[in-house]
């Protein structure tokens, strides 16, 4: 009889990476205390981990099956020299999938342990029941080891460098997706499905009313219904736009319709799907962070500190949530504005009455006590329908903007240097909103596959959000496009305060204006007095 041979070493390796048995039974109690409060998370799995270990699988977004690519590489290097050079340090890191995995940092302290493990069942929760997480893949971790062993197959059968090259044109692009497409109905095309020719059967009873067949004459007179089918006619015979309405989902436009090998296909797909995986946690930044240093902030210090670590407590806490400098920390803005909201609910600072009071003082004293608990419930409902953008309109004040000192600022052309703008609020809130849609970044559509009839791709830039385009990334950005679509590809933007057109035909760059332009800008004289 011949037994299995098992490995020892892969055995050794997953021993190495579990929970000590006090670590176990602190989060057994921390999980206990978790619920206790109402959270409701997926079963987590922490394992331990050095930092070497931590950067690896950090640098591959949390997930270690994933494929290999010379950018994870780099952010490796960058992630282990900050810790070495004492820049950086990453307490904590948690995956969205079902059960939760997350990583202990093997060298912290058991405070910090206590405080990571706190921070992420906050972050557990929010992946759970959060509605702009409900579409995502809750078994990314087994998706991942998928999307690396197809990857790996397809570098074994076309080479290394090609693949390789390949996944860098499709992840300068990765962001050309459309993040609210999970959330509405995608409307169909007229030519799928044999619905054009469908329509051109039916052409002879566009626009007729049901009717008797005595009373038909009346109801749908014969002049009339000829006019209406020449009109559905003439209307058929139109040439139709491609695509029959602006694609912001560049990718899928991209997967659809680009010239591409399977193999080719096959990556883009997966560069697609991860990006929509990443998508949520992009748009909700601020209220996730916020909430998983609410709840560690509530279980550490009503339920496991001890004295002796009390200091450890507040310094590491405390280093989470500083601002620095004119950079917005999403800890520090997402847990303030939980216990700002909690505050208004519980002292009924809330409602028409509240917003219709102008006085100054009579909002800062303001206590018109509502139900027990509100505030909590509150925070509960914020938590679950909301992202960034809907959080900071809602619930910024200014009252709120003073009390922590935020202000905007700009670009001083004269000095040369960054300043502050304004403090009033409403700037304020405009250029924090502005920073969050599309995560800061340009909005693109497609507007024509077929530009000048010739297979040429048509790209516009919204410039209605206020994020314009740095042209060296725009022009590094049509070049992969073009190795995608393989004819030349055209973005509109806005260059100088004046609309141009960026093309790219694959072998060199121009820029041709578009429509009137401004007079020029009247030349600056200094003189010198005396």
């Amino acid at each position: 009889m011949c037994l299995a041979k098992v490995d020892e070493s892969e055995n050794m390796s997953w021993d190495k990476h579990r929970l000590t048995p006090e670590l176990r039974n602190l989060q057994r109690e921390i999980e206990v205390y978790a619920k206790s409060y109402g959270l409701d998370f997926y079963p987590t799995v922490f394992e331990v981990l050095n930092y070497d270990e931590l950067s690896e699988i950090a640098a591959l977004g949390g997930f270690p099956v994933r494929y290999p690519h010379w950018r994870f590489g780099m952010e490796y290097d960058q992630l282990s020299k900050g810790y070495r050079y004492g820049l950086q340090k990453i307490y904590e890191m948690v995956i969205n999938n079902d059960p939760c995995y997350a990583y202990l940092l093997r060298c912290n302290a058991l405070v910090d342990q206590k405080l990571v493990m706190a921070h992420v069942l906050g972050h557990n929760d929010f992946f759970k029941n959060n509605q702009y997480f409900a579409h995502t893949n809750r078994k990314m971790m087994d998706e991942m080891a998928n999307h690396g062993s197809r990857v790996r197959a397809i570098m074994d059968r076309e080479g290394e460098d090609a693949v390789e090259s390949f996944l860098d044109c499709c992840m300068s692009v990765e962001n050309l997706i459309d993040i609210h497409s999970p959330y509405r109905k995608r409307q169909e095309s007229v030519y799928k499905s044999g619905s054009h020719e469908n329509s051109k059967r039916d052409e002879s009873h566009q626009g007729r009313f049901r009717s008797k067949s005595y009373m038909d004459g009346f109801i749908n007179p014969p002049d009339v219904m000829k006019a209406e089918a020449e009109r559905v006619r003439q209307e058929l015979s139109r040439p139709k736009r491609f695509p029959e309405y602006a694609e912001r989902d560049v990718l899928l436009f991209l997967l659809e319709h680009a010239p591409l090998k399977s193999w080719q296909h096959t990556i883009l797909e997966i560069i697609r799907d991860e990006a929509y995986y990443f998508a949520p946690q992009g748009q909700t930044k601020i209220m996730n962070e916020g909430w998983a240093s609410y709840w560690h902030s509530t279980i550490m210090t009503r339920h496991c500190l001890d004295a002796s670590e009390l200091i450890d407590y507040a310094e590491h806490h405390a280093g989470t949530l500083a601002m620095t400098g004119d950079r917005l920390n999403p800890y520090k803005i997402g847990i303030e504005l939980f216990r700002d909201i909690e505050y208004r609910w519980d002292h009924g600072q809330f409602g028409e009455p509240w917003e219709s009071c102008n006085d100054f003082k009579e909002r800062a004293d303001w206590d018109h006590g509502s139900e027990p608990g509100l505030g909590m419930k509150k925070i509960f409902e914020v938590r679950r329908i909301h992202n960034d953008i809907s959080f900071i309109d809602e619930f910024l004040t200014p009252e709120f903007c003073r009390r922590h000192r935020l202000f905007a600022f700009g670009f001083n052309q004269d000095s040369e240097t960054y300043a502050i703008e304004s403090r009033e609020f409403p700037k304020i809130k405009e250029m924090l909103l502005r920073s969050l849609t599309n995560f800061g970044q340009p909005v693109v559509r497609v507007q024509d596959g077929n530009y000048g009839n010739r297979g040429e791709l048509y790209l516009e830039h919204d410039t209605s959000s206020g994020i314009g385009l740095r042209l060296d990334f725009a022009r590094l950005t049509l070049e992969n496009l073009y190795r995608l679509w393989s004819r030349p590809v055209h973005i509109e933007t806005i260059d100088e305060e004046r609309s141009a057109l960026l093309s790219y035909d694959g072998q060199e760059h121009r820029v041709t204006p578009i429509g009137p332009q401004p007079p020029p800008k009247a030349k600056k004289e200094f003189r010198r007095e005396g």
